[in-house]
């Protein structure tokens, strides 16, 4: 492959890509907001912010609004930093 840096798998996926930037730019959002954002299904965002969640890249904080069920998701700096990891990857490609 040359000079081609590796991606990053778990961020080479258009949704999670589109919910870590999301949440770059707000520091935090949440559950409707993201589904709304990204328009994804609520099933197929769950899943996905399960494995962001679990590479560390955002924390979750379950509460509540009143008495809705609330979930706010925050970008971690080991999140801010494979993010920005993952940007400089794909700029190897566009050279």
């Amino acid at each position: 492959m040359g000079d081609f840096v590796k991606l990053d798998p778990l961020l080479h996926s258009e949704l999670r890509l589109a919910v870590m930037s999301t949440l770059l730019s707000l520091e935090e959002a949440d559950f409707v907001y993201l589904r709304e954002a990204t328009g994804a299904t609520a099933g197929n965002l769950s899943v996905q912010i399960d494995k962001l969640f679990e590479a560390g890249y955002i924390s979750v904080e379950k509460g509540f609004a009143g008495k809705k069920p609330r979930t706010v998701c925050r970008i971690t700096d080991v999140g801010k930093k494979a993010f920005a990891e993952y940007v400089e990857a794909l700029k190897s490609y566009l050279r």
